[in-house]
């Protein structure tokens, strides 16, 4: 049903049929938005021939473009944004000419007020990183200078996904991000604002997703990151401690460290 709606707005030029159905299906408000909706429409619009494809190409932009006064956070309207950025990066990832302006765009989402916007840049850069690797770890290293720590986060954010990670030499890169992030962290001054909070956030769980695809050196940073006297570091070792993909794989490795942290 999803396609033949797509197919309507190209043909017709109005979209009005297609936000309808993406909202009414949302699961918003609520605490998950239609995840599998949202994918589904990104992998439809990688399937047009290239003809096509400037049209919904501008379709994803206009839909990015919804702000958070007209799509406020846990609204169905934050669902079309959301859509539209994970549909851009899946064009993207399937044709060339528009991998640069995916990647100049979510520079500029990732620092969105929205927690599921920050999500949508997640996703995006994962299928970037899926399709041109190295392109998107080499935008991610230039991005890694800024001072804005939404930025910082969508970096940890987005490479921390098992699936991209099977490539060791992303997980590598990863880890290195990771590596840099923390560090960054470290320096900062003022811990009391909200996009600490939110970086402190994503590290909480984005190392133990690296750690996964390389144990030794992720555990070798740990030791290290352990001996600081830094109480937001050490709340990132234990809550990464907390998940199951460390517990069931390093039970050894996890209990050690813990006992470092008592």
């Amino acid at each position: 049903m999803l396609k033949s709606i797509i197919d309507e707005s190209l043909e017709t030029g109005f979209d009005a049929k297609l936000i309808e159905y993406l909202t009414s299906n949302s699961n918003l408000p609520g605490p998950r938005g239609n995840l599998e909706l949202a994918n589904l429409f990104a992998k439809n619009l990688a399937d047009y021939p290239p003809q096509k494809i400037v049209k919904l190409w501008g379709l994803c932009l206009k839909m990015t473009r919804i702000s958070a006064t007209e799509a406020p956070v846990n609204t169905p309207q934050e669902f079309i944004p959301f859509c539209g950025t994970v549909g851009m990066s899946s064009i993207a990832a399937k044709n060339s000419s528009y991998f640069n302006d995916a990647l100049n765009l979510l520079e500029k989402l990732a620092t969105d007020s929205r927690w599921r916007m920050r999500e949508a840049v997640a996703m995006a850069l994962q299928k970037l990183i899926s399709a041109e690797p190295g392109a998107v770890i080499n935008e991610l290293n230039i991005w890694i200078n800024s001072e804005d720590l939404l930025k910082l986060r969508a970096i940890v954010a987005g490479v921390a996904e098992p699936a991209i990670l099977k490539n060791k030499e992303v997980a590598r890169e990863a880890f290195q991000l990771n590596q840099k992030v923390v560090q960054k962290l470290k320096e900062i001054k003022d811990r009391k604002t909200e996009s600490f909070r939110v970086l402190r956030k994503a590290l909480a769980y984005t190392l133990s997703v690296v750690i996964v695809s390389l144990p030794k050196e992720g555990f070798e940073f740990l030791n290290r990151l352990v001996k600081i006297d830094d109480p937001d570091i050490k709340w990132i070792i234990r809550e990464n401690l907390k998940k199951n993909r460390l517990i069931k794989n390093f039970p050894t490795e996890v209990n050690a460290l813990k006992k470092s942290l008592n």
